[in-house]
This record gives C-alpha cells, structure tokens and sequence, in this order.
C-alpha cells in the first residue's frame, strides 16, 4: 500500500468515515474517470483543486463539473492566486496530482468548498493515488475538513 493511501486511511479512519477508499481497475485522476468508475454523476466527484499566492497553497474542493475562477478564488484567499505547480503540491500535500485527496494531507491548508457539492447525498474523492476513491456525505467531508462553503465556480 502506497503511503498516500495510507495517510488518507488513517485519516478517513481518525474523524470516523465508514467504509474504505475503493481501487478501481483504471485510473481516476480526472473527474470524468473517477464519475465513470464510481457510477456516478460527475458533479458527485470532489476535484481538490490547489491555487498558489505569496502566502501559501489554497484548497478549493469543487464538483466535477465546475472549473475554479481564479478571481473569486483570489478575493476568497485575499491575495492573487494562480495554479499551483506539481512539485508544491506534493511537497505540501504529500500527493502527486491527479490523486490529491480532500484529507489527510501532510501541511493543513486553507480550504473551500463549492456549494453545488452540497446537493448530492453522496460524494466521492481521491483517495490519494490515481486508482483509488472513496464514498463520504457532503456534511461529513465539510465538516472534517473544516471547510468553508463559498462560491467560486466560473
């Protein structure tokens, strides 16, 4: 088992999510593999999106569908963002993109969450590889990750 799976078990297993992250047999690192191997409306996949400014990395958990305004996402954080590149984002969350999970990351970071994802009583993230995902309930995921709800889809 890969250490970022791990990580996001142990996570997962820590603020008390049932069951357990799933292997699929293709990868999932975009939001149309992971809706296709889950079953799954893609606005039910969790895309952890990670913008970077002078401060820092930001987390923007957005439905599957939706595409992160750097604008909004800007006025969110208070200062300019722009994407950040793969070496950041693994350095500060010990994933690789395409199987950036919403838990267990390595640094906490500053995270938001898209409202359209609310509307589903089942959600499915990357669970820290590009093959694996797990099921959790919108409430549990905003409230684990102690994300604020904002809107900052384009």
């Amino acid at each position: 088992m890969s250490k970022s799976l791990a990580r996001v078990m142990a996570a997962m297993q820590a603020a008390g999510v049932t069951g357990a992250p799933l292997e699929m047999p293709g990868e999932t690192r975009t939001a149309g593999q992971a809706a296709a191997a889950a079953g799954c409306a893609l606005d039910q996949i969790v895309k952890s999106i990670i913008f970077g400014g002078q401060r820092g990395l930001y987390l923007f958990l957005t439905a599957g569908g939706n595409q992160v305004d750097a604008a909004k996402a800007s006025a969110l954080a208070g200062e300019g963002l722009g994407r950040a590149d793969a070496n950041q984002v693994r350095a500060v969350t010990g994933f690789a993109i395409g199987g950036v999970s919403p838990l267990g990351h390595l640094t906490p970071l500053p995270l938001w969450m898209d409202p359209r994802l609310l509307t589903y009583p089942t959600l499915w993230a990357a669970a820290g590889t590009p093959r694996h995902i797990f099921a959790i309930s919108p409430a549990q995921l905003q409230q684990i990750t102690g994300a604020i709800v904002a809107d900052f889809a384009a």
